[in-house]
């Protein structure tokens, strides 16, 4: 079996709220401190190239052997017993806020997200190591229409992960995610936050030096499709605001990536 072959498998299978406006492709993005990033992930790409040459089989997409990354101190409650893990993608997109320019001591109020979501299932179930850089590695390109592509793919820096959905908010309080598309049907939720717990200290930083934003654990409101009950955002890279709005616009946005892990099972009762 070819190493493209697998590899293709593995990474290719893959209101007061403003209207959602997408981040764009630039393959000149890639900030000059995020070449180790970059290389990093390459050079991880490389060995799983080589070790792939000596595969029989292709890998499988078995997500029951996914585990979902914890931070040691004050982690995530995990998902609750009986879920099964449905899908993993990857966001790259903004954290937006806004600011009370009367007040420059004032704190940024966050007033939702906006990303585009990869299919990152199989990595998660095949390459774990790889799977954890790709936050990191997002945040380093903003996310363009690929040259020559078909109605203009959009891509996540290198790599081939396709699109398996989108995540906004439909108010300041309910975070959605569409994960319906041409190619995959996995459902949509719009959802609440149940408990949040701050991103490990070496978390990678934004495209300025920001804090990850912290991880969440969601439970999926009445109405959601799918059977999906359960979403964590983990692996956070970047998109915390400064502390204060001192010399902020009215609103803004800071740049993010993050691992989304969806759990599915039967709705309970309520």
């Amino acid at each position: 079996m070819h190493a493209s072959i697998i590899l293709s498998m593995a990474l290719g299978a893959s209101s007061i709220i403003a209207a959602p406006v997408w981040p764009q492709i630039n393959w000149n993005s890639v900030k000059p401190d995020g070449i180790d990033s970059v290389s990093e992930y390459f050079n991880m790409l490389a060995k799983k190239v080589e070790a792939g040459k000596l595969m029989a089989l292709a890998p499988t997409c078995d997500l029951s052997t996914a585990v979902m990354p914890t931070v040691s101190v004050d982690p995530l409650v995990p998902p609750t017993e009986g879920l099964t893990l449905k899908h993993v993608a990857v966001g790259r997109g903004t954290q937006n806020y806004t600011c009370d320019l009367a007040n420059a001591t004032a704190v940024p109020v966050l007033a939702g997200a906006v990303a585009t979501l990869f299919n990152a299932s199989c990595v998660a179930s095949t390459y774990p190591d790889l799977l954890q850089t790709l936050p990191k590695l997002a945040l380093q390109f903003n996310l363009t229409s690929e040259e020559g592509g078909i109605g203009g793919q959009i891509r996540m820096g290198p790599t081939d992960l396709a699109i398996s959905g989108k995540h906004f908010f439909t108010n300041s309080t309910t975070p959605f995610f569409n994960l319906d598309t041409d190619q995959y049907q996995i459902g949509e939720a719009g959802c609440q936050k149940d408990s949040q717990t701050d991103a490990p200290n070496d978390a990678p930083t934004g495209l300025q030096g920001e804090k990850a934003v912290p991880w969440l654990r969601l439970l999926t409101r009445v109405g959601a499709t799918g059977n999906l009950q359960q979403v964590y955002r983990v692996e956070t890279a970047g998109g915390s605001a400064p502390a204060t709005c001192d010399g902020m616009p009215a609103s803004f946005e800071v740049q993010y990536s993050a691992q989304y892990w969806f759990w599915e099972g039967q709705p309970t009762e309520t």
